[in-house]
């Protein structure tokens, strides 16, 4: 009997005992949401991040292998639970990964792995390479245990590449041309219905549409192909099925609910109706809600949703950043997602602190996205990503500082990508030491240089509110180049100042309003550089001091000091004439020797030593000046003082003036030898977008323009800079300057005519990269310099100019004796591959060894 008792006890026991477990284990799985103003994201991918199970590595079907970018590296879930203490020792509060969910593992068309997660086959399972859903629970478990949270990426507009429409599509009859990709031994289909239903030539599936039976997007600024026809070739969902919809909503409800996924963030979102999402957050259908409702009923009142819509503005103009709104906010004023990826934001802080443009084109960005974004907050905010090009790739170590300062002071999410912590330069190289890219080495190392950085920006983030919760004031700014960049946060109760300069040389900043009395003594808060002291705000609240190079500054009012003496001020006269074509002169007055100030930068002002009278002129020389829109800004400085005078601003006219041009043979775009091809996409096969036809160049002062006349010029994939399917290699040799470059980085290939540049250019699509030769080797493109080439591209006219300012050059004297030379080929994350045979993506007729050349203009010499 007693047997009997103490069996019923222990099950009793046991049962409130699993209980207590369950009701814990469920408890660290769904978690209040924070406040997503004060998270910062570290973006992982999961299959480069780290590899914590190698039994799941090598599914058997070729598709694993560590050496190539395309195949499986090995990283899972247990690999990146077990790197938690790593991520949240940077800083970070939330991790984001790359979808989890079971997808196309390998596609034949493409020659390419689904490693990414983004060619979905079932959205409702975790893909084998990854591990499996206990494992995803725990690390959705460990996460919250550390008080962090996880955001899944999800993808509502496409699953993988399992039919196409390679010859003449019949909108009217999908049946037509219908063509399978060729099968792997996942099958011909997704495995979750109803996305099986796929098959246009089953006359049931066909009238399912629970596809768009449409071809591959041929014209990305069509909206009716943006958002139903397939982005590169991935089959695209009917989002406006209401079967559908109810399976996306049921799909991604299922992660909240089994996992505890805190947040989303939605890849491709362009290429659905911005509509679609008011259904898929706030459905009221009890069968399958929004994702809002059935995140509320795990506890998370603040589910966040950010999306993706790839979209950088021009310098001043908005286009792009209302089309991103227009995701986040309807036409009727209704709340669709709560964020988005802040691409403009991202665009602005590359163009500034990577390639020297204005920093008034930052200050326009921050203005504009307090404006046109109800919650720029919300906006999640980053310098690189999988699917751009690593921020080191094109700017310098000290421009990636900068642009993760403005980041992290800046309403918004801050963003870190995996690895930019260790100055990681491959796009999508492993952080563990046998995967792809990691040379054999891990690369989790807390003590590296821009760890400690992002660290340390991450707590002077969190430990001030008015960095996640404040507003930006722009106080300070330059219209003519990289210099300096000042803006006020504040709240009502906190208020900051950041303050920067993006140049190569010291940089003046003058008469600063900073609102604050006299005397008040401003502590630094951060530096990028050492800066240990306070600085004191002087008459009428201004702040004027010099500004070394690459300086990244945050001050805080922390009292108040003696007030300051006041002396006489130099002065500039007043001139009625703002506007020069040619050198022009100045006047004023001063008491005593003087710097003359051009647009802020130290290293090339003039000492002005004023006559007995008090009176001084000087002439400035304009043949740096080019642009008529720019207002160049001159003050008068006297550094042992720190004041300065009022500033005298003016703009400058010059006409381009035609020095040459050359006609390049038509046709001539089959590389050195005449033997290479296109890659196979029709992308390339029907434009030829690499052949250049005719060169002219011009100058304006001492800038350069060099135009190029195209066979075509096409924005397939809607790129940033105008142009697509080709990247331009271009090259410059000053006369009578020694320690040129003899190579052609990462192109296989010598300099013609014993040609030696000494700067260089890369741009494509997406990046615009500038360098001069000195560490240039064949595999390493040189030392980024700025400011770089500034492009222009007339579509219509199949013309597009590259504008070299002469201070990217040295500010020559003359142009006269310059040596220029460009070449064609095309760039992702690196010079295209080049095959035996072309495929999809890659060229062909040549070695992998053979110059990476399609056309090629003359070595062209300057008059």
């Amino acid at each position: 009997m007693r047997a009997v008792l103490f069996i019923i006890l222990s099950s009793i026991l046991s049962f409130y005992s699993m209980t207590n477990v369950n009701a814990k284990e469920q408890e660290q799985l769904h978690v209040p949401s924070p406040d997503w103003r004060e998270q910062i994201i570290y973006f992982v991918m999961i299959d480069r991040f780290n590899d914590g199970n190698s039994s799941n590595n090598n599914q058997g079907v070729g598709e694993f292998d560590p050496t190539q970018n395309s195949k499986y590296s090995g990283g899972d879930l247990i690999g990146l639970e077990n790197k938690i203490s790593y991520i949240k020792n940077l800083g970070a509060t939330a991790v984001w990964i790359t979808p989890p969910v079971a997808h196309q593992w390998w596609s034949n068309s493409s020659n390419y792995g689904g490693y990414h997660g983004y060619w979905a086959e079932n959205l409702v399972a975790v893909d084998k390479h990854f591990g499996t859903l206990d494992d995803y629970k725990s690390l959705s478990r460990a996460l919250h245990a550390q008080n962090m949270f996880l955001v899944q990426d999800v993808v509502v507009n496409h699953m993988g590449n399992y039919f196409s429409y390679q010859k003449a599509w019949d909108k009217n009859n999908p049946a037509t041309n219908y063509q399978r990709e060729p099968a792997t031994e996942q099958g011909t289909a997704p495995s979750q219905f109803p996305f099986s239903q796929n098959n246009a030539k089953d006359a049931n599936q066909q009238q399912a549409n629970i596809y768009h039976w449409t071809p591959n997007i041929t014209d990305y600024l069509n909206p009716n192909q943006e958002h139903n026809y397939q982005m590169a070739g991935l089959d695209d969902l009917n989002t406006e099925n209401p079967i559908v919809r109810e399976a996306l909503r049921q799909s991604y409800g299922y992660w909240i609910k089994e996992v505890g996924v805190d947040a989303f963030r939605v890849d491709t979102a362009f290429y659905v109706p911005a509509d679609f999402f008011r259904d898929f957050l706030y459905s009221t259908d009890p069968k399958a809600p929004g994702i809002m409702t059935v995140a509320k009923q795990t506890g998370r009142e603040q589910f966040h949703v950010f999306g993706e819509g790839f979209a950088v503005d021009k310098a001043f103009d908005d286009t792009q950043s209302k089309k991103i709104n227009s995701y986040m906010r309807n036409t009727d004023e209704q709340a669709l997602m709560p964020g988005m990826l802040n691409f403009p934001l991202y665009g602005a802080l590359s163009d500034v602190f990577a390639r020297g443009h204005a920093t008034a084109e930052l200050s326009y960005r921050i203005n504009s996205m307090m404006k046109t974004f109800e919650q720029p907050q919300l906006m999640a905010s980053f310098i690189d990503n999988h699917d751009v090009d690593r921020y080191l790739v094109n700017g310098s170590s000290d421009g990636l500082k900068q642009s993760l300062l403005a980041m992290m002071t800046l309403p918004g999410i801050p963003v870190i990508y995996y690895g930019t912590e260790q100055g990681l330069q491959e796009q999508r190289a492993s952080m563990f030491k046998t995967g792809f890219g990691a040379m054999g080495r891990d690369r989790f190392n807390e003590q590296s240089e821009l760890f400690q950085t992002i660290k340390a920006l991450s707590e002077l983030r969190k430990s001030h509110k008015v960095f996640t919760h404040g507003t930006p004031k722009l106080l300070k700014d330059n219209a003519a180049g990289a210099g300096v960049l000042a803006y006020q946060m504040h709240t009502d109760k906190d208020n900051a100042f950041i303050i920067f300069n993006s140049a190569e040389h010291e940089a003046l900043l003058d008469n600063l309003d900073t609102e604050l009395p006299e005397g008040t003594q401003l502590s630094p808060l951060y530096s990028i550089k050492p800066w240990a002291k306070d600085i004191i705000v002087g008459n009428k609240g201004r702040l004027s001091m010099a500004l070394p190079a690459r300086t990244g500054l945050v001050l805080r009012a922390m009292g108040a000091a003696a007030a300051t003496e006041v002396h006489n001020a130099p002065t500039i006269d007043a001139n009625k004439n703002r506007v020069f074509s040619n050198n022009f002169i100045v006047k004023g007055t001063a008491a005593q020797p003087f710097l003359l100030v051009l647009d802020g930068d130290l290293s090339t002002a003039i000492v002005i030593q004023p006559a007995a009278n008090g009176r001084w002129q000087y002439t400035i020389n304009t043949q740096s000046m080019m642009d008529a829109t720019i207002a160049h800004r001159l003050v008068a400085w006297q550094a042992n003082q720190q004041i300065t005078s009022a500033s005298f601003d003016f703009h400058v006219e010059k006409k381009w003036r035609e020095l040459l041009t050359i006609d390049d043979p038509k046709n001539d775009d089959h590389g050195p030898r005449g033997t290479y091809q296109y890659p196979d996409d029709a992308g390339w096969q029907d434009y030829r977008q690499q052949d250049i036809e005719r060169v002219t160049v011009s100058s304006a002062g001492n800038n350069l323009k060099i135009t190029l006349k195209m066979r075509a010029i096409t924005q397939l994939w809607n790129p940033a800079n105008g142009f697509d399917h080709v990247a331009f290699s271009g090259f410059i040799e000053m006369p009578g300057k020694s320690m040129g470059s003899t190579v052609m980085p990462l192109q296989n290939s010598q300099m013609p005519e014993d040609m030696a540049w000494h700067y260089r250019w890369r741009s494509h699509g997406w990046s615009n990269a500038f360098f001069s030769a000195e560490n240039a080797s064949a595999n390493t493109e040189g030392s980024i310099s700025s400011p770089g080439v500034h492009i222009s591209v007339d579509k219509d006219r199949h013309s597009i100019e590259f504008i070299v300012p002469g201070k990217a050059i040295g500010n020559p004297a003359s142009l006269s004796g310059i040596k220029l030379y460009l070449s064609t080929w095309d760039y992702d994350s690196n010079y295209r591959e080049l095959k035996l045979k072309a495929d999809q993506q890659s060229f062909g007729g040549g070695k992998s060894t053979d110059p990476k050349i399609m056309d090629d203009t003359i070595v062209i010499t300057l008059p």
